[in-house]
């Protein structure tokens, strides 16, 4: 059976420090960071290691519902999703995952841009 994007790069210890080393780069963005005030990091890192696992082929699953119902009280602009999801794939590159999985997770993503970002 092949493994799965989730279990080549190492399963939850490798994405959470991918997860880890993205929020660090978010939080120097002065566009970016604001989103996160008062949020418990701790927490928010869990829920988006989760979240990359799955997009991986982990054994977490997340409904597009559900990502709308947690998005929509922050409403995101476009530029900011876009630019999350910019820094998202830097870093990917830094932890040398190759670029067709990132393609592939990128394309996932970007496939559910509509449900993060707020509706005007």
């Amino acid at each position: 059976m092949a493994q799965t994007m989730f279990e080549r790069y190492g399963g939850f210890v490798t994405v959470s420090r991918i997860v880890s080393a993205f929020y660090d780069k978010v939080m120097d963005s002065p566009d970016l960071a604001g989103y996160f005030a008062g949020i418990d990091m701790k927490r928010l890192i869990d829920h988006q290691t989760k979240f990359i696992a799955a997009l991986m082929g982990g054994p977490i699953s997340y409904t597009n519902d559900h990502l709308e119902r947690v998005h929509a009280h922050l409403k995101i602009e476009a530029a900011h999703f876009d630019e999350a999801v910019a820094i998202l794939r830097e870093t990917f590159e830094d932890f040398e995952m190759d670029e067709t999985d990132i393609a592939n997770i990128h394309s996932d993503i970007m496939s559910r841009k509509k449900f993060i970002v707020a509706h005007r």
